[in-house]
């Protein structure tokens, strides 16, 4: 699926399933709520924190899939066509770090 017709499917969604989209602000905190799920997973599954009993059925590939659901409602909500947005967005960062990372000594291997 690319992007653009992930967002064509999410709207068909919403204006089927989902009856409609819930506002920009709403939907904004939900979408700061699913990022808060993927930092919890990550925290525990890869930093230092302890996993709780409730946390044994975390499914990270679903709670980024929520947050990529979210953020593209908000997306067709605000008239964001999000494949152009990445194109330019890759197109800037290629020019302004070019040689940025390349010159950080934190990133280079020992």
């Amino acid at each position: 699926m690319t992007i653009n017709e992930a967002q064509v499917a999410v709207d068909q969604w919403i204006k089927t399933t989902g009856v409609r989209y819930f506002n920009e602000l709403t939907n904004t905190a939900i979408l700061m709520e699913e990022v808060g799920e993927v930092a919890r997973i990550m925290s525990r599954k890869y930093g230092e924190q302890s996993f709780k009993k409730s946390d044994e059925e975390v499914n990270l590939a679903d709670e980024m899939a929520d947050v990529m659901f979210v953020l593209i409602c908000l997306a067709n909500q605000t008239g964001i066509d999000l494949n152009d947005a990445l194109i330019k967005n890759l197109e800037k960062k290629s020019i302004r770090d070019a040689d940025r990372h390349k010159n950080n000594d934190k990133l280079k291997n020992d």
